[in-house]
């Protein structure tokens, strides 16, 4: 009899000849498998296999048009490689030749006929048990890796709030809407998808940008929020700001992390090279820190601050245009400015 569970297992018989397969059917109806399968034609083996999927073929050897080895060859190809799918070789030939090339093949078992039927019933319910105790294993592996998926899914959005709340700890220093960043980010993520950056580098932006500032939490109020403008001296502390942001993201092993650094350390690059930290102009300066210097400079530019008054959209977007090839990569502008004014306004809310 079938053992508890394995009844509907479905069983596949491919034999040349039609009593042989008639014979096994008849033995394994008896045994209570009710889903069998059987043809005699060899060409519909691997045909058949795709379209019932069984958990267990028993397979004759010498056979017209296509003998059970070419059947297994083909059939492998159409197998994953965590696959397992047990054959049972039922043939004729005893050759030690035949039974080793079949287990060579794929067969995971070989039986000569004529044969047993309670050893042929044993051998099908040992292969079987292989066979749902690997499907079983496959589950739960599935279940797994779900359940990585998920916590890894978690685990990353934490990162993400933590590092937008990281960058909304730093603005409200000087913004106490937190917009400023989200509004860079935007902006940011805009100017790399028009520069043809892949689309996850293009979220990698909008999500990198906002941080851009976060070493000014290392800057004094009495600097950050001066209404006036800076002594030389007040200015080179605000610099610094840099640098502060970059040694509070350095040392991450997460993309995200790794291109926010660069952002902070080099969004106040100059393309003529002037600007700071300094030490780069032209494409030497990452592409990163060349986006956030238009982005951020169009929002301070059209936004109040505590020494200057907000900018009109068209009178910024002349003052970039006018930088280009100075302060910022002439490239970038022109991405820039291939903007219609009604999306730069949008990005303004």
């Amino acid at each position: 009899m079938a053992e508890a569970g394995f009844g509907g297992a479905r069983i596949l018989i491919v034999d040349d000849q039609q009593a042989n397969v008639r014979l096994l059917e008849r033995v394994l109806e008896s045994a209570g498998y009710t889903q069998v399968f059987g043809t005699t034609d060899s060409r519909e083996a691997v045909p058949l296999a795709l379209q019932c999927r069984p958990d267990l073929i028993l397979l004759d050897l010498s056979m017209p048009h296509m003998d059970g080895f070419e059947v297994m060859r083909q059939l492998g190809q159409h197998l994953s490689p965590d696959e397992y799918l047990p054959i049972l070789v039922l043939t004729a030939d005893i050759t030690s030749e035949a039974k080793q090339q079949a287990l060579s093949i794929g067969a995971k078992d070989f039986l000569t006929k004529p044969f047993e039927i309670t050893e042929v019933l044993l051998r099908i319910r040992n292969l079987l048990h292989a066979r749902f105790l690997h499907v079983a294993l496959q589950g739960q592996n599935q279940v797994l890796d779900q359940k990585v998926r998920e916590r890894t899914r978690q685990l990353e959005k934490a990162h993400l709030e933590i590092l937008e709340r990281l960058a909304l700890a730093a603005e409200y220093r000087d913004d106490c809407t937190g917009r400023h960043t989200q509004r860079v980010g935007r902006l940011s993520a805009l100017l790399a998808g028009a520069l043809g950056l892949a689309e996850e580098e293009v979220v990698l932006f909008r999500r990198a940008a906002p941080l851009h500032d976060v070493g000014k939490i290392g800057i004094p109020d009495l600097i950050l929020l001066k209404p006036g403008r800076l002594t030389p001296e007040e200015f080179a502390v605000m610099k610094t700001h840099t640098t502060i942001g970059a040694r509070i993201l350095s040392g991450g092993s997460f993309p995200l992390l790794k291109l926010a650094e660069e952002i902070a350390l080099r969004h106040h690059e100059r393309w003529d090279g002037s600007g700071y930290p300094g030490g780069l102009a032209g494409e030497a300066i990452p592409l990163s820190g060349r986006i956030l210097a238009v982005a951020d400079s169009f929002d301070a530019l059209t936004h109040e601050r505590p020494y200057k008054q907000a900018w009109p959209v068209e009178e910024a977007m002349a003052e970039v245009a006018s930088q280009s090839g100075r302060q910022f990569d002439p490239r970038v502008v022109a991405a820039f400015l291939a903007f219609p004014p009604h999306v730069l306004h949008a990005g303004l809310e």
